[in-house]
């Protein structure tokens, strides 16, 4: 079955960012001026997903007037003969269907992942987190549905990290099964550098089938009472295979303020509207800091 909705969860509290997260979604952030959460649902668009849900928290209404028509700015746009402002915002609307769910209480991103159920229905979705952002020239997305579509089970994006920066991610077992796929054994959440069973960690896109949702169910609670993701993709990998696709290409985690400033930078020396004047600043930033 083609995979035509994706599952965003965004009702992170965003604390790496405070205050700047006090009274905005971490996810509203802009990378330049796009919001982090629009790229990841350009990014769901581009690989041909339909309907995105997005599972919100409370104070979190900033993201559907995102997605929201804005008749007011559109008219004053349209008076103003600014039709390149005009058509950008039309574009935002239009994307995708979007929906909105909001998860009641944090408990976790397995817990978030469980209430858009009902939504989903008996189907296999995509899940991309909202402050995990894959370069647009990188079609991650695109090949893991057809990973799916071929062999018909979950499809969990990874990527070779340090051995020290393994306990901030999930880490994966795996065994060779082809190009790019491994099929997961174990996965364990966020293990010291010592207990790691290889430096394959988990990054924020995955491919599900519907079992996901009662390996979900069968999850207990483990830290501050969460319901792990993890946890649960590691009991569904001891019942059918899962595989992991190795990913080699760019991506931040912009709810990392370091990645956060790596994204700016790097998409933003790319724009053509912004690119040459950005770029020769950096180079003169670059010399004047030799300098010193």
């Amino acid at each position: 079955m083609k995979v035509r909705k994706a599952v965003i969860p965004a009702a992170g509290l965003g604390t790496r960012f405070l205050p700047a997260t006090k009274a905005q979604p971490k996810v509203m952030l802009p990378v330049i001026d796009i919001p982090a959460i629009q790229l990841v649902v350009e990014e769901a668009a581009r690989g041909g997903i339909e309907d995105v849900l997005i599972v919100t928290g409370r104070g979190q209404r900033a993201i559907e007037d995102h997605f929201d028509r804005n008749l007011e700015l559109e008219r004053f746009l349209e008076d103003k003969a600014k039709f390149d402002e005009l058509k950008r915002i039309r574009q935002i609307s239009d994307m995708a269907e979007v929906h909105y769910i909001r998860q009641k209480e944090a408990l976790g991103l397995g817990h978030a992942i469980s209430v858009a159920q009902a939504h989903v229905g008996d189907e296999p979705f995509a899940v991309m987190l909202g402050d995990d952002l894959i370069h647009p020239s990188e079609p991650l997305l695109g090949q893991m549905l057809r990973s799916h579509d071929t062999f018909g089970r979950s499809v969990i994006a990874a990527m070779e990290v340090s051995k020290q920066d393994i306990s901030l991610y999930g880490c994966i077992q795996a065994e060779p099964f082809e190009e790019h796929l491994v099929r997961i054994l174990s996965i364990i959440e966020k293990p010291s550098p010592e207990e790691a069973p290889s430096n394959l960690a988990v990054i924020g896109r995955y491919v599900f089938t519907p079992e996901i949702f009662d390996a979900l169910r069968r999850t207990t609670p483990g830290r501050a009472g969460e319901i792990q993701l993890t946890d649960a993709i590691n009991l569904l990998a001891q019942e059918q295979a899962v595989y992991a696709y190795r990913f080699e290409g760019r991506r931040f985690d912009v709810g990392n303020p370091l990645d956060y400033l790596k994204a700016t930078v790097e998409l933003g020396a790319e724009r053509d509207d912004l690119g040459p004047e950005f770029r020769a600043w950096l180079a003169q930033f670059v010399q004047r800091e030799k300098l010193v």
